[in-house]
């Protein structure tokens, strides 16, 4: 496979409240505040376990991080905007993809001025179509430690499919965790039944 060929295109996603674009400077310090806030740090450790989250790293990934996440082939990187209002709302991206199996893994987190709003599974959903879609991924992964029920209540809400757990696999600031696996694969697009709101296993 050639080195072109490993690498997610530069797109704008636009749902019908959210834009996802590429991270700008515009974003540091909203994304600076709503990384370090207590809730998005017990489950997502950034900028590792054990770190604290700084202004410098708010801006390391925004004018660095993100697009090099790209540029390296291991996915793609999107702040997610309010499109009427240009608030930040959050972070949404693909990681560890793998290019020959086209498989690759969703995370994201919300600002907590944000939550509430079922942003989350929105922009999960939009990004999910268009990797399977249009750029002919065969698996989309999102994982989320066992305890974070809002995660898997977004999980549940974008259409994954839960299919179980992997022992001790993620470090958190309090330490490691299990995490719950979901996946969507392109059958899973246009379920039979409605998956939404399905209890957490």
């Amino acid at each position: 496979m050639r080195s072109h060929d490993m690498l997610l295109p530069v797109v704008i996603l636009e749902t019908d409240r959210l834009t996802l674009r590429a991270f700008t400077e515009a974003d540091i310090d909203p994304l600076h505040q709503a990384a370090t806030d207590p809730l998005t740090q017990r489950w997502i450790p950034l900028p590792r376990p054990g770190v604290a989250y700084t202004r410098a790293d708010a801006e390391e990934w925004c004018t660095t991080g993100a697009p090099s996440a790209r540029v390296s082939g291991d996915g793609q990187q999107w702040a997610a905007i309010e499109s009427d209002t240009g608030l930040f709302v959050g972070s949404f991206g693909l990681n560890r993809t793998l290019w020959t199996s086209r498989i690759t893994e969703i995370g994201y987190w919300v600002a907590p001025w944000a939550r509430g709003n079922g942003y989350a599974p929105e922009a999960v959903v939009a990004i999910t179509r268009w990797v399977i879609v249009e750029q002919r991924f065969e698996r989309v992964e999102l994982k989320a430690a066992t305890a974070n029920t809002g995660s898997r209540r977004v999980a549940a809400k974008a259409g994954f499919t839960y299919e179980g757990i992997e022992r001790n696999a993620m470090r958190l600031h309090a330490g490691r965790s299990d995490l719950a696996v979901y996946s969507v694969i392109p059958a899973d697009l246009d379920p039979p039944r409605h998956q939404r709101d399905l209890p957490i296993p």
